[in-house]
């Protein structure tokens, strides 16, 4: 690539909520538009991670798209040729690669990931799939195929990114030539994306219901969550249900009123203000059911802005891009495969 990449992929086996716009997909979006000029921005949907875990694969097809078009409809900008969308299955390569890289790896090296040994212990053994046990190899023949340097990972993805890097440098050493551009560290990586965004820093929502846990997509219940796709009128009943205390008094106290916290956080990032501001105005107030309910109308105001947003969304030049794009893709991505399919001897 001409230029340094930054890539970035979201899962689109169910439809994402509020805490993965603000702290995902916004900051991406963001970074798109400010950083572009500079800067190859990748923004690939990872189908293939989709079922690495169970799901209705029904569903799979029309999720890929609407998690594109939700994207589309937080900013993204198609015109960018900077500004790269596609779909992991529909470049090859990723496979490929990830086929060659298992054999450099060490089942010890995968079977000690967190997130594998977090996950494969709520399945149970005879759902386990060597999918979900391979899935940093994937990730990292995701990454070293484009020449990523940086990845915005979350706390629970920062091994699989060490993962990436590892291998690179192996690969590298073995082979006695620069097959792969080494991704950043994380701490590099950190301190990259850490001014980036406009958003106030270090909010991270929390269920509704357990606010001592952060909102999860995967959660089945899906009381505690705000998916971008409820209706307003559901995401209010979400949020005047949401767990709170017996202490009557809003205060910024994560550690003994963390529901009261989550909800402060909520509205702080759904007006682009800092915590410690909205903590302020609400300081002291007594009535939980006021809060709650003006909480809920802020969240009923960004979700009727952003779906309106979202009907618009012109399918077609969404379309147009996303062939372009993974157009483009293979052929950067067959370059890189075919430097380490001669390295390995299979060319």
């Amino acid at each position: 690539m001409d230029r340094p990449v930054i890539l970035t992929g979201l899962r689109a086996n169910n439809d994402l909520h509020i805490g993965n716009y603000f702290g995902a997909l916004l900051p991406i979006v963001d970074m798109a538009n400010r950083r572009a000029g500079a800067y190859e921005v990748h923004l690939f949907v990872p189908d293939l991670h989709s079922f690495t875990t169970p799901i209705d694969h029904s569903l799979l097809q029309a999720q890929i798209m609407h998690n594109l078009k939700l994207f589309v409809a937080a900013g993204l900008p198609l015109d960018n040729p900077n500004v790269h969308i596609y779909r992991q299955s529909y470049i090859p390569a990723h496979s490929e690669l990830a086929i060659i890289l298992n054999s450099f790896t060490g089942m010890g090296q995968l079977g000690r990931m967190t997130q594998y040994k977090d996950k494969s212990g709520k399945l149970g053994d005879d759902i386990v799939s060597v999918g979900l046990f391979d899935y940093p190899v994937l990730m990292a023949a995701d990454i070293l195929l484009y020449g990523t340097q940086y990845v915005p990972v979350g706390d629970d993805q920062t091994q699989h990114l060490e993962f990436a890097r590892d291998i690179a440098e192996r690969m590298n050493s073995k082979f006695a030539t620069e097959l792969f551009i080494v991704p950043e560290p994380v701490a590099k990586q950190r301190e990259f994306f850490g001014g980036a965004t406009g958003q106030p820093k270090g909010l991270r929502i929390k269920d509704l219901i357990d606010p001592t846990k952060k909102m999860s997509k995967s959660d089945e219940s899906g009381r505690g969550i705000i998916f971008l796709g409820d209706t307003p009128e559901a995401a209010v009943k979400k949020i005047m249900g949401a767990t709170t205390d017996s202490l009557g008094a809003v205060n910024l106290d994560p550690d003994n009123q963390p529901g009261i916290a989550n909800l402060l956080q909520i509205v702080a990032l759904l007006s682009n203000q800092s915590l410690d501001t909205v903590a302020e105005m609400h300081q002291g107030q007594t009535e939980y059911g006021t809060f709650k309910k003006q909480v809920a109308e802020a969240v009923q105001a960004f979700l009727v802005d952003f779906q309106a947003r979202l009907a618009a969304v012109d399918e077609v030049k969404l379309l147009e891009k996303l062939l372009a794009s993974e157009t483009k893709m293979n052929d950067v991505a067959n370059e890189t495969l075919l430097r380490v399919q001669a390295a390995v001897g299979l060319r």
